[in-house]
């Protein structure tokens, strides 16, 4: 159990070159690998699983100690990432389903990775354990709305489903790992330490079965598409630390608000593309996915440097 332990924080530490590899791999074998892509929801729902192993009833208890924190931070990033993806693809021209790829990724809640972030760059992590439970709670209600607003009147998908599926793949998962440990407390710390294997794992398929399907696109499109999912990620960073800094927030908690702002769920965005869309429609989450864990290791990185040097 040492060596899978090892490998575990391994995969934690390089997070963001496996997930980057997992795409290279992707582009040199698409036929072999585009059927992960057909599993994508499944994948999706065991690392929501292995989130919800991670939380606790207490860690909603922060929305009663610190409401303004946690309501600038979920409000933030309910509004900053949909409307920032609907501008940035006008001004790359995006439309079709690179545009409807985009506005699913900004309408998704907070990443599973950006607890992490947040940790390694100094900030404030019960915050961002906190604004990660909630947005994800919200998500079965605010990300369909906030699709069906952004995206094209002429989609042929209703709240419902997409409500329905994001129950099935993010909400029921999670409530279950959060019931398993409540129940079962002592032995699932036990297992935290090897969680990292099951997050890494389920979003490095997923990256690997999206870019397969796609590769032909992403050689011959992904460079604009690429700047765009860039673009959306660091003005969502940006933007996500300046509303938490006006808000009057501490340098911790605007480097969590940061952080659950500008890096997303894309595992959710790339399911509910494989589930009622086309595979193109989650090229923009796999690629996201890979570039928003490379800006955060990055950031983080930085923020915890400076901390040290102050």
């Amino acid at each position: 159990m040492g060596t899978l332990r090892k490998i575990a924080e391994l995969a934690g530490r390089w997070f963001a070159v496996l997930v980057l590899l997992g795409g290279v791999a992707g582009l040199l074998a698409p036929a072999q690998l585009a059927p992960l892509a057909a599993h994508i929801p499944l994948f999706l729902g065991i690392i929501m699983f292995g989130m919800g192993l991670t939380l606790r009833g207490s860690d909603f208890a922060l929305v009663a100690k610190r409401p303004l924190a946690v309501l600038i931070g979920v409000a933030a990033q309910f509004l900053i990432m949909p409307l920032l993806a609907w501008g940035v693809s006008g001004v790359y021209g995006l439309t079709g389903m690179a545009l409807l790829g985009m506005i699913l990724v900004g309408s998704a809640p907070g990443g599973t990775a950006s607890n992490v972030i947040v940790y390694l760059g100094k900030g404030d992590t019960a915050l961002s354990v906190t604004m990660t439970a909630i947005s994800t709670v919200l998500a079965p209600f605010l990300t369909p709305v906030l699709i069906l607003w952004l995206a094209d009147e002429t989609l042929d998908v209703g709240f419902m489903d997409l409500f329905g599926s994001i129950v099935q793949v993010v909400l029921v998962p999670v409530l279950a790992g959060l019931v398993v440990r409540a129940v079962a407390g002592k032995f699932v710390e036990k297992l935290l330490p090897y969680l990292p294997l099951v997050s890494v794992g389920g979003i490095v398929v997923v990256v690997l079965g999206v870019v397969a399907a796609n590769a032909e696109t992403v050689l011959s499109t992904g460079l604009l598409l690429a700047l765009a999912v860039i673009t959306h990620n660091l003005l969502g960073l940006l933007l996500g630390y300046g509303a938490a800094r006006v808000a009057g927030l501490d340098r911790a908690a605007r480097r969590a608000v940061s952080v659950e702002v500008g890096m997303q769920n894309s595992g959710l965005a790339a399911s509910l593309a494989a589930s009622h869309f086309t595979p193109a429609a989650a090229l923009p989450a796999a690629l996201f996915s890979v570039w928003h864990n490379l800006s955060g290791a990055g950031l983080a990185t930085w923020w915890a440097r400076r901390s040290e040097t102050r």
